[in-house]
Order: structure tokens, then sequence, then C-alpha cells
């Protein structure tokens, strides 16, 4: 399949929102979150034990979890885009290792893997994520405990 010019530019695009939602995440960059998703977005992270809800209130989830561990790094990897004009499709790779704190002190390693199941609309100020689901690939385990 031989893409157009626009096609390329719409990829490069979705892919550079799914990083900078990483980037926002991890470095707690709340507000920044603002430019990924759509004013009325719907953000499902039940599957790997979070929230589900609109913007603000994924907004509140992750600014009231996220400060318990004392390392996590969102790494992405293999997105499978689907574009059709305006709107698009996406699954994409998550490993999220994160580092809790065990009963004696000590640091655990928490490995999250699920998938990013996203749809993207092309908004005026460019691509954004308008409902973002988590999909499990494998379930959280403790490493040194």
């Amino acid at each position: 399949m031989t893409m157009t010019l626009q096609h390329l530019s719409d990829r490069l695009e979705i892919q550079d929102l799914l990083v900078e939602y990483c980037h926002c995440v991890d470095s707690m960059d709340w507000d920044g979150l603002d430019d990924v998703f759509t004013v009325d977005a719907h953000i499902d992270y039940t599957a790997m034990g979070g929230s589900s809800g609109d913007l603000a209130h994924t907004k509140e989830f992750l600014a009231a979890a996220l400060p318990n561990f004392a390392g996590f790094q969102h790494m992405i990897s293999t997105s499978k885009i689907t574009i059709a004009g305006d709107t698009a499709t996406g699954k994409t790779i998550c490993h999220n290792p994160m580092i809790a704190t065990g009963d004696a002190g000590q640091p655990l390693v928490m490995h999250c893997g699920f998938w990013y199941v996203d749809a993207f609309v092309r908004t005026a100020a460019g691509w954004r994520i308008h409902t973002r689901r988590e999909e499990r690939s494998y379930s959280p385990t403790l490493l040194g405990s």
C-alpha cells in the first residue's frame, strides 16, 4: 500500500500524541493531558485496576494514585493505527514498571503490561484521543517480595 503524504503526516501526528501522553503522565503534567484528549474524552483504566470516566476525573485519579509510587515509566511500542479521514483507531502496547514500597520498606517492582485501545479524532488543534481503554496483557507481579 502506497501512503499519501497526508496519511504519513496523520500517522506521525498520532504517534507523537501517544508519546506526549506518556511524557505527561510520567512527568505528572496533568494539564498537559488537555492537549492529548478531547474535551469530551472517556478514559477507562479499569482493566488494570484504575478509574473510568471523563478527562477531569482521570486527571484527579492520576494525581492521587501516581505519587504513591517511587517511580514509573510508560514505554509504548508496536502501534497499529488505522486512519479513516478525520477519525482513526489504534492499539498500542504499553509496558509500565512501577516502583512500590514493600512492608519492610524495600523497593518492589510491579510490572504492568497492557494495550491502549484508542479512538482518535482530528480537531482544529490536531489529533486527539477521544476514547481510551486499557486491555490487560499480563497481571501486575511483584518482584523481590
